[in-house]
């Protein structure tokens, strides 16, 4: 075969290659096209790539206000016998649809879905449906009578971004499967009231309702619709799209017009069944029991198809959050894990907004602070520091080694900067002596202390000062 038999082939080959990459990125193809070098373009513009809106950056300053927030919540709920659960951020798209209903905004309007390889996915928009679904995958009903889990973690939504609700956002949230309630209710309820208030914000308004089972929501779904239907035309959009598919979203509106014609709408509290508000009532005496303070709103409900009788949501720091001022919200699902292919299992859970609650605290703790920050002047201190670091982290002190070769002021300003509270000294004269200059930041004192002896000087002199 002559050689050109086989250029031939090997030019359309790769001319057919560059049409499949550059399709699989229509920008780049773009770009190109236009006669533009992609890399002399980003250095033309001058415009640095930034976030994409409404998802955020939490930065190492920024960080130690999170761990104090999401401490809290571990420790509270882990001395209450829950245990953590991390579920997958990608669900299968039919996980949502059928868990928080196709009709909720969450489905319509706000998930990130997408198709791959044929098969639909969504980045997951909030936190029970994954749980409920691993609960059944793992079979872990057949395993342990009552289940008691909590989350923390990043959701997404495809809503507009505001103070305190973005598209990437963290929740911290917790599920009990196989208790029928209301104790475990009552406690979760009083167990988050705690929680608030740890985190130091006050007035905590906690309002509860029943939403009562499938024969009471049936009943009032029938009412509720002969009261709106001569108040079509008044209501919005979404308001009258929903009536005839889901018009218990109607009273969760945020539009005035709705609101308006809601307040005068009947409630589920007139249609309770007898099993329904025995179940309310005991609820009840034990918030009382436990004195946790609460008040009943019989309009209260939630924009997710599985809530059933106890719904609870707490809202705080109305100057702070404006009128977003909820922190955090749930209630009963009995029959979600059923819906999802599980047997029928009863359960409840909950999910606080965590950047709401960091409005809302206003907390400023700061990172844990370094212990010890090592001041290396030359190579040879600077191998020799790298040996002392590794010895001190083994110890259990957080520990920084300067390796720029800066000068020894330099060093030290970072060292404030970093809120260190001792730094050593090393150059030719301290490796010479074996002796190292400690300087203790908090105290503003310097000692020289043995190289064999900075370890347990450390020791004895930091963990004595905390």
């Amino acid at each position: 075969m002559r050689p050109h038999h086989f250029v031939v082939p090997l030019i359309l080959s790769l001319v057919l290659l560059r049409r499949t990459v550059t399709s699989r990125c229509p920008q780049l193809d773009r770009m190109r096209h236009s006669g533009d070098n992609p890399t002399s373009m980003a250095r033309a513009t001058q415009n640095p790539i930034q976030a994409v809106r409404g998802m955020n950056d939490i930065l190492p300053s920024d960080i130690g206000r999170w761990r104090w927030l999401e401490g809290t919540f571990r420790t509270a709920f882990e001395r209450a016998g829950f245990h953590e659960v991390r579920t997958p951020i990608v669900e299968p798209t039919n996980l949502f649809v059928r868990a928080v209903g196709e009709t909720t905004d969450v489905v319509e309007k706000e998930m990130y879905a997408f198709e791959r390889h044929d098969e639909g996915l969504t980045i997951r928009p909030e936190g029970t449906a994954g749980a409920a679904r691993a609960y059944i995958e793992h079979s872990i009903y057949a395993k342990e009578p009552i289940s008691r889990w909590y989350y923390i973690g990043p959701m997404f939504r495809g809503e507009r971004p505001a103070k305190g609700r973005y598209r990437q956002f963290y929740q911290a949230g917790a599920e009990i499967f196989g208790d029928h309630g209301p104790g475990c209710d009552a406690e979760l309820i009083d167990l988050l009231h705690g929680v608030l208030t740890a985190l130091g914000l006050v007035n905590v308004d906690v309002i509860i309702n029943s939403l009562g089972g499938a024969e009471t929501r049936a009943r009032f779904k029938e009412e509720l619709v002969k009261y709106l239907e001569p108040h079509r035309e008044r209501l919005s959009t979404d308001s009258q799209r929903r009536l005839a598919s889901n018009p218990l979203r109607i009273l969760d509106s945020k539009a005035p017009q709705d609101r308006e014609i809601s307040a005068g709408a009947p409630t589920l509290h007139e249609f309770l069944t007898a099993e329904d508000q025995a179940h309310f009532n005991e609820l009840r005496q034990m918030l009382d029991r436990l004195g946790t303070p609460y008040r009943v709103d019989p309009h209260l409900v939630r924009g997710l198809d599985y809530y059933t009788r106890t719904l609870f949501e707490v809202k705080a720091a109305a100057d702070k959050l404006g009128a977003g001022d909820t922190v955090l919200g749930g209630g009963r699902y009995d029959g979600l894990v059923e819906d999802l292919g599980g047997p029928k299992t009863p359960a409840i859970g909950f999910a606080a907004g965590l950047e709401r609650l960091l409005i809302a605290t206003e907390s400023n703790q700061a990172s844990d602070p370094l212990d010890v920050y090592i001041a290396a002047l030359g190579n040879a201190a600077q191998r020799e520091g790298l040996v002392l670091a590794r010895d001190l982290r083994a110890a259990g002190f957080s520990c920084e080694v300067d390796t720029r070769g800066t000068s020894i002021k330099s060093q030290l300003r970072r060292s404030e900067g970093l809120a260190a509270r001792a730094a050593i000294i090393l150059g030719d004269a301290e490796l010479a002596e074996k002796v190292y200059a400690v300087k203790n930041l908090a105290a503003h004192t310097q000692s020289k202390v043995a190289a064999v002896d900075v370890v347990a000087h450390l020791s004895q002199t930091l963990r004595a000062a905390t």
